[in-house]
């Protein structure tokens, strides 16, 4: 089992960095993949990035490429995502995921557990 637990949310002007953190219980979280999605009202969870348990592995969508990067310290038990030159329409509450063996990374259905959601906004 496995409880997620995410932070760093806020308002930011468009331009501006984030930092988002998630912190997981668990013994084994060293070996398990963590992703992050994002949804807004009325729109389907949308993939943002996936990291692998060695770190070495990332995977990103089109829309934050380049600008978003994803990294983890299983010492700590946490995974970031670190949030450059944010957008207004990066507005979305973010969701931290973890599962055991990952899959396709940008299906829902890939992951296993679920954190509650920070919300992130970005004025213009």
């Amino acid at each position: 089992q496995v409880q997620l637990v995410e932070s760093g949310g806020g308002l930011v002007q468009a331009g501006g960095s984030l930092r988002l953190s998630c912190a997981a219980s668990g013994r084994t979280f060293s070996s398990y993949v963590m992703g992050w999605f994002r949804q807004t009202p009325g729109k389907e969870r949308e993939f943002v990035a996936r990291i692998r348990w060695s770190g070495g592995n990332t995977v990103y969508a089109d829309s934050v490429k380049g600008r978003f990067t994803i990294s983890r310290d299983n010492a700590k038990n946490t995974v970031y995502l670190q949030m450059n030159s944010l957008k207004p329409e990066d507005t979305a509450v973010y969701y931290c995921a973890a599962d055991r063996y990952g899959g396709t990374p940008y299906r829902e259905t890939s992951y296993t557990y679920w954190g509650q959601g920070t919300q992130v906004t970005v004025s213009s």
